[in-house]
């Protein structure tokens, strides 16, 4: 039998019609109720699970794996028709330059957790600078932003990326900036409708009726209250990150040699050698799909918390 729909009570006491879950929540603040909402949810469990084996691996590489990054100490042992495989030594075999696949896979993971987190980080600030000066002053400055943020995004993400990454060159720092650029806009877009949301508010009234000023109302009250959804976004687009590093490098505009450790360009390597060791592509192409599943299900179970009216019914 389906549980009872649940109506709210106009004028009721706080707390009443609420799940019996929740309703021992009301009056707490609104990170204590999401936060119980993601203990409850599977989806986030397995997805912080994923998130938190992702960082625990990067952060502590150097622990992990057996050898540095681009050593070879297979190196004599491979032949151009034989790759060897999982042993004793060597846990998931050799690449084709004679490095230990597993410990590639292991610096790989910190290599695309800072790519992935900096790339964010990047696009969050640039984001939120144009959202706040677009949502807090309106008029022309709105409109000339909006403007320019849909110039950015009628343009397909990852031919901007690739784009961008060729004028700044071929090194990591130029796939962080390709990356970032490309998430300003999302960041942008999202925060000033969160902005202008609230700005009709009755706080927001209440607060110019006192006679505050614009700036303060809109640094102290609007946006404190606006960033909610941009933070599920940037979960989220952790996981777009992952995948436009991954792919960057797969097309040769990450830098470095062909013996760095990086998940993409591990692809581009082992596109020779498919038919006598297709592991050589089946593992890294796992680490990413898994690594990005694990952003998209932790995200998406964030905003359900914090915002309940998105949850499927």
């Amino acid at each position: 039998m389906s549980a009872p729909e649940v109506y709210e009570v106009p004028n009721a006491p706080l707390g009443q019609g609420l799940p019996a879950d929740e309703s021992k929540l009301a009056g707490a603040s609104h990170w204590r109720v999401a936060a119980r909402r993601l203990r409850r949810n599977p989806g986030a469990i397995v997805g912080a699970a994923i998130v938190t084996l992702f960082v625990l691996v990067a952060v502590f590489a150097p622990l992990i794996a057996p050898y540095d990054a681009g050593e070879l100490p297979g190196r004599a042992e491979v032949r151009p028709t034989y790759i060897p495989g999982p042993s004793e030594e060597y846990l998931l075999g050799l690449d084709r330059y004679g490095a230990d696949l597993f410990s590639q896979l292991v610096w790989g993971a910190r290599a695309s957790l800072l790519i992935g987190v900096l790339s964010t980080l990047l696009g969050l600030l640039g984001g939120m600078l144009l959202g706040v000066l677009a949502g807090g002053l309106g008029g022309r400055t709105d409109t000339a932003i909006m403007r320019f943020v849909d110039l950015l995004l009628a343009v397909p993400s990852l031919l901007l990326a690739v784009s961008i990454a060729a004028i700044a060159g071929q090194t990591p720092s130029a796939v962080v900036i390709a990356i970032g650029v490309v998430q300003v806009p999302i960041f942008a877009r999202l925060l000033r409708g969160s902005m202008l949301a609230q700005r009709g508010q009755d706080y927001v009234l209440a607060a110019r009726s006192l006679g505050l000023s614009r700036r303060t109302v809109t640094m102290s009250h609007v946006l404190p209250n606006s960033v909610s959804p941009v933070i599920v976004q940037a979960t989220l687009l952790l996981a777009t990150a992952v995948i436009e590093a991954a792919a960057l490098s797969f097309l040769g505009l990450g830098g470095g040699s062909p013996t760095t450790a990086e998940w993409g360009r591990m692809l581009t390597s082992a596109q020779n050698e498919l038919e006598i060791a297709p592991r050589l592509a089946l593992w890294p192409g796992a680490c990413i799909a898994v690594t990005a599943l694990g952003f998209t299900l932790f995200g998406e179970a964030l905003r359900e918390a914090l915002d309940p009216r998105s949850r499927k019914r």
